[in-house]
Formats: structure tokens, sequence, C-alpha cells
């Protein structure tokens, strides 16, 4: 008797086990969205975790802290990529700085700066002389600046994101784009917290 009682015990564990997994797995079209085709990736080899995010956007302002722990307890065969939103006016904007720092390899404490003087400073970096006022307390030469903010790199990078956001079918952000094939939105996730536990569990899927 003892030994039906036990073995009683543990396939009812096993079942409660698999029944709370199969609560919390996520389903497309509730917690995201599966992409009806594929979009472009940056690293070939690497599953992807892009996100579609603006300076301006107070939520992405919070989720930025979030997001930046989260990227450093990413694997090695995840590739992390942020993509700045082309939505017109001050997003395009915000968009050619982000592109401009990156290829001048100046994104590091720049990236989160540009962040606070929007959010916290009131700062609204409208023009480059905003900017470059800005970017002179990290180092960033004003010169190298004004030349690479309009060089045919950066306009090639914008026209890239602006196909990119088209491709991912994203009307606001922050949104997450997983290996260009699944897209996690905050009102689907219901938290920033929530988004990146999708994210890791399509990233286990794309693994499979």
């Amino acid at each position: 008797m003892r030994k039906l009682l036990t073995v009683g015990l543990v396939w009812l564990l096993g079942s409660l086990a698999m029944v709370q997994a199969q609560e919390t797995q996520y389903k497309a079209g509730v917690h995201y969205v599966e992409l009806p085709a594929v979009a472009p990736t940056q690293e070939p080899g690497k599953i992807e975790v892009a996100e579609l995010f603006w300076y301006g956007c107070g939520h992405c302002f919070t989720f930025e802290p979030i997001i930046g722990e989260w990227k450093k307890t990413l694997p090695e065969d995840v590739h992390f990529r942020p993509v700045p939103a082309f939505f017109g006016g001050a997003w395009d904007t915000h968009g050619q700085l982000f592109y401009t720092l990156e290829s001048m390899n100046q994104l590091g404490d720049a990236h989160a700066a540009v962040f606070q003087a929007i959010h916290n400073q009131g700062n609204r970096l409208a023009d480059t002389d905003a900017m470059v006022k800005l970017l002179a307390q990290y180092g960033v030469d004003e010169d190298e600046f004004r030349k690479t903010w309009a060089s045919a790199g950066v306009n090639l990078k914008m026209s890239q994101a602006k196909r990119l956001a088209k491709a991912y079918r994203a009307t606001g952000v922050p949104t997450l784009i997983v290996n260009g094939k699944y897209r996690i939105e905050g009102g689907m996730a219901g938290s920033f917290e929530e988004m990146l536990k999708i994210a890791e569990y399509l990233v286990d899927q794309e693994r499979s």
C-alpha cells in the first residue's frame, strides 16, 4: 500500500508539473505575434533579439536599464540588436543620432546620456547643435559627429531601419523581435519583465 501511495504521489506531482508547464507556455496570437514573413537579421548563425525603440519614448526610457541588465545574461548564441524606430519628426532625428553614434563607436555612455537628457533634463535634442553640446561631455568630437551625421553610411542604416520596422509590422515601442519571426509587444505581454520572459521562451524555441 505504501508503494502504491508513493507511486500515486509521484504521478500526481508529475501531472501537476505538466499542467503548470502547459499553463505557463506562451502562445502565438495571445502573448506574441508570429510575423507573416521573416525579417532580416544581423548576425548569421545567431538567434537575434531586436529592440525597436525611440529615445523620446518614456516606456523605452524605463525599459532601458531593465533590458540593459538582461543583455548581460544572454548566452553566446544570442545577438541583441537595438533598432531605432523611424516614424517621422523627432523619431527620425533621434534615429539618425543613434546611428551616428553607432558609426563612430561612441554609443557607450552616450546612449544612456541621450535618454537622461531627454527625460530627466528636458533637453529634446531637436537639432545637431543641442546634440554636440551634450555629447562633448562624453568625448564626442563635434567635427567628426557632424561629418558622420551627414554620411552615406548613416543614411544607409536609416533606410535599412525603416524597412525593418515595416517588416516587423510594429506600430509602437518598445517592441521586441525574436529572430525576425516573432513580435512581442508590451500590451500583449503585460509588463517589461514578461516581455523578456517571452523572448527567452522564443529563443529556446528557435534552438529546438
